[in-house]
This record gives C-alpha cells, sequence and structure tokens, in this order.
C-alpha cells in the first residue's frame, strides 16, 4: 500500500532559505509549499492543512512566536518546528520559548538536512 508523502509547509521570510529547504525536502519525497510569514502561513494552511509547519522565528509582519501561537490555537493537530539562527544569542533562548509556545521541535540555524529528515519522519510517523 502506498504511502503519502508528508506535506510540510515553510515559513521563512529570507527567499533563498526557502528555496533551499524547499528543494532538498523535496528531494527527500516530502511535499513541500513555502510562506514569506506567518499570515502567509496560516493563509496556506487553511487551504490545505499541512502536517507539519517549519517556521523561522524571527520574520516581519508576523514573526515566528505569533505564527506558533496561531497554528496552536487553529491547527492544534500540525506539528511545529522552529529553526532559527537566533538560538546563538548568548542572553535570549529564543528556541526554549518557542518549546514553551507550543513548537514540538527547535533547532540551530543552518540546519543539517538528514538531522531535520529523521527528525520530521520521527514526529509524525
Amino acid at each position: 500500500m502506498g504511502e503519502r508523502a508528508l506535506d510540510i509547509l515553510i515559513a521563512d521570510d529570507e527567499p533563498d532559505a526557502r528555496l533551499t529547504l524547499r528543494l532538498l525536502l523535496e528531494r527527500e519525497g516530502f511535499t513541500v509549499r513555502t510562506a514569506a510569514d506567518g499570515h502567509e502561513a496560516l493563509k496556506l494552511q487553511k487551504e490545505r492543512p499541512a502536517d507539519v509547519l517549519i517556521t523561522d522565528i524571527f520574520m516581519p509582519d508576523s514573526d515566528g512566536m505569533e505564527t506558533i501561537a496561531g497554528f496552536r490555537k487553529d491547527y492544534p493537530q500540525t506539528r511545529i518546528v522552529v529553526v532559527s539562527g537566533a538560538a546563538r544569542r548568548p542572553k535570549s533562548d529564543y528556541l526554549e520559548t518557542a518549546r514553551l509556545l507550543g513548537a514540538d521541535l527547535a533547532l540551530k540555524k543552518p540546519v543539517e538536512i538528514q538531522e531535520l529528515v529523521r527528525e520530521l519522519r520521527g514526529l509524525v510517523g
């Protein structure tokens, strides 16, 4: 019996980061859509719910924390992965805050693609 590809939604304000991650994940067999911010991600989620949201923390308009809160409220079944380079800032642990808001997994940028793929499969497997 055929297995459905995991549907992933990426929210990141950096076009190169969105494209790179989308291409790498599609090569691993995932179905991937992208959004430039949290507002766009929620709009896409309403059109066709994704299994997993991968979001950056720092984005203009609707940042990752707002995005996590919106997804947890309206789409509690969606798994959330937060990725951010901001975790290197010593005084604030943004990734830990994201976990407290409901992220299932928090990873530092740059993300090792094989680690991400393994974690994604584990989240919904």
